[in-house]
């Protein structure tokens, strides 16, 4: 919201409309809802400001936002944040991952080969669109279709690796092996770590004693 009131002062349909005109909601998922709440906690924060209401015919009325000095700084150092800092995305690819030995691995080879053969498809198909776009549109336009071809690139890689180590049987399970040896480190009794004292009895229950 604050990059869009940064461009011009604007109301809450027309940062909407630009939403969907940008394709930004293919990363980003925006409800009618959200916006105007974000708005309203910008508008308590003081980032924004309310300029007028207007009216198109039988249409509500629209308010007109604008963005405060203060939130043109906070625009900003939220951007570098975001920027510099490396976070821990949400991805049902890496939690799929992570439950990997829940199949079996002639199964789990067949899911992978699957995935790599779709995002060969998905590359080929986004190369192509950006060998035509980038004659048209300047470079600082495409950063993120790029950074998005880039991630998919790695990840296929990576893909194809892990396939090669299952195909050559380098990485292999047995879930019925591996559920045994859970039982049985869960069953057995926790030995102290080497060179831990031994416990001892408080000194109410000595004086007890």
């Amino acid at each position: 919201m604050l990059c869009f009131l940064r461009e011009r002062p604007m109301h809450p349909y027309e940062m909407q409309r630009l939403f969907l005109e940008r394709h930004w909601d293919e990363v980003l998922v925006l409800k009618r809802g959200s916006l105007y709440h974000a708005i309203s906690r910008l508008l308590a924060s003081r980032l924004i400001t309310a300029t007028g209401v207007s009216r198109d015919g039988r249409r509500p009325e629209r308010t007109t936002y604008q963005i405060a000095p203060e939130g043109r700084q906070e625009l900003v150092r939220w951007l570098r944040e975001m920027v510099a800092l490396p976070v821990r995305e949400p991805s049902t690819f890496m939690a799929a991952i992570n439950f990997l030995i829940h199949l079996e691995p002639s199964d789990a080879i067949a899911q992978l080969d699957r995935r790599a053969q779709r995002l060969e498809q998905e590359l080929a198909t986004t190369e192509n669109v950006m060998k035509q776009v980038v004659i048209h549109v300047p470079r600082l336009h495409l950063l993120e279709a790029e950074y998005q071809l880039w991630m998919r690139r790695s990840e296929l890689q990576w893909v194809r690796a892990l396939l090669a180590d299952l195909r050559s049987g380098q990485l292999n399970w047995n879930l019925q092996q591996i559920f045994q040896e859970i039982q049985g480190a869960a069953a057995a009794p926790t030995q102290p770590p080497p060179g831990a004292r031994p416990k001892t009895k408080s000194i109410s229950r000595l004086k007890k004693g």
